[in-house]
């Protein structure tokens, strides 16, 4: 099957390409872009007018949590990669914090063929650091890689013992492959439900500072010095973390970050709702901490904008707020809440949005995607910029957000998985 895809502006980071022109589809293959494509067979494809709308490289996903196997009340695999669909997203990077916990090759395997069978989007596993996420003992490594793994992280919980991420470090480098780090230090942030600072104090609710994010972000980034391994940021959401990362940056040690649109939108003080769907780990912080997330945004301190998607039933978060379990959804908001509240407000520019949304997951986690070179594989999100749409309705089995009854701009018309249409928005 060929498509055609006509009088967009197709916007490629990896190609430094920004202009009006068209592209050809032929199977999952782009086989041309360009103004004047001639092509054999070229009158039989089928053509999406995207005038008017951005045609970027498939949108990547790094941070999801799928919940299958062994929550699937609140997520599975084809309820989530449905909702990625809807959001524009044609790739998903799967947590490893299911029950059981991905840390063997049948782990993987399970996950590789329920994507196969039921998925709607690329899922690409990520495997456990340690066995259990426990944080003691080491996953095989060598093992999870060859399932298929594209990083390493026991993402839900830090892996507390520095002599045990020193190893994972070690051996993931040997295998090429990330290390994502959910920092946090579990000793400062026991029985904490929200940024400790002001908010806090005025609301009687237990705190968690900034620091314990920060003093793991640090630990991790000397252990990537010391260790040459390529150590990923999750969720980054303080000032004295980019600043960290910054500089780590400078003095070359590898190391990467992402951030997610809640940490570049709401402040702690939205928790004054006591709406359970403020609730998130990390939390909210505060407008400085906003400020510098935007500014590590433009100077590419962080790389990547994920949604960490973690769905949660309605009568988990139906409850007092300290009893609430953490996380909000996002696979569906993650593009209208870049787009509105990044391009929108010309914060970012669509090119460095794309970088963050496409181009660099796809390089960093080295998976062959986010690109829209002649012979690459054919994800492409086709993206209506302009129009505003109030978001009512979600395709994940669980409803947790903030963001419901948000006017957004940045639905995706289409999304193309593999050179197949599998959404279409008229």
């Amino acid at each position: 099957m060929k498509l055609l895809i006509t009088k967009g502006r197709v916007v490629d980071p990896s190609q430094k390409l920004d202009k009006i022109c068209d592209i050809l589809i032929n199977d999952n293959k782009i086989i041309a872009v360009g103004t004047q494509i001639k092509h054999t067979g070229i009158n039989e494809a089928i053509i999406i007018n995207a005038k008017g709308c951005a045609v970027i490289p498939g949108v990547i996903d790094i941070h999801t949590h799928l919940r299958e196997p062994g929550h699937e009340e609140e997520e599975t695999i084809a309820s989530g990669t449905n909702a990625a669909v809807h959001g524009g997203v044609t790739s998903v990077f799967c947590m490893a914090n299911t029950h059981p916990v991905i840390d063997n090759e049948t782990a993987v395997e399970f996950i590789l063929l329920k994507a196969r069978n039921e998925g709607k989007v690329n899922v690409f596993p990520i495997g456990a650091v340690t066995k259990g996420s426990l944080g003691e003992e080491l996953s095989e490594i060598g093992e999870l890689k060859h399932a298929g793994v594209v990083a390493i992280s026991d993402d839900g919980n830090p892996v507390m013992s520095a002599l045990v991420m020193r190893r994972a470090l070690e051996y993931a480098k040997m295998f090429s492959l990330p290390v994502i780090s959910h920092c946090e230090d579990k000793t400062l942030t026991r029985e904490g439900i929200m940024n400790e600072g002001y908010v806090s104090t005025l609301l009687g609710l237990r705190g968690i500072p900034k620091e314990s994010e920060e003093i793991m972000v640090g630990r991790d980034i000397i252990l990537a010095g010391l260790t040459g391994g390529h150590v990923h940021i999750a969720h980054v959401s303080t000032k004295g973390s980019v600043e960290l990362i910054r500089d780590a940056k400078r003095n070359g040690i590898k190391v990467t970050a992402e951030t997610c649109p809640h940490y570049f939108i709401l402040t702690d003080e939205c928790v004054k709702s006591f709406d359970s769907n403020t609730k998130m780990k990390p939390p909210l912080r505060t407008k400085e901490d906003i400020a510098a997330i935007i500014s590590g945004l433009k100077d590419g301190t962080i790389d990547i904008i994920a949604s960490d998607h973690a769905p949660h039933t309605e009568e988990e978060k139906n409850k007092e707020y300290e009893l609430a379990p953490f996380g909000i959804i996002g696979l569906e908001t993650l593009v209208p809440l870049t787009i509105t509240y990044l391009l929108k407000k010309n914060l970012l520019t669509l090119p460095q949005i794309v970088e963050k949304l496409c181009t660099n997951p796809g390089k960093l986690f080295n998976i062959n995607r986010g690109t829209l070179k002649e012979g690459s594989i054919a994800d492409i999100t086709i993206i209506d910029t302009n129009t505003e749409k109030t978001i009512t309705k979600f395709y994940s089995k669980s409803r947790n957000t903030p963001f419901l009854n948000w006017k957004l701009k940045g639905i995706p018309k289409y999304t193309i998985v593999n050179g197949k249409i599998v959404l279409e928005n008229e």
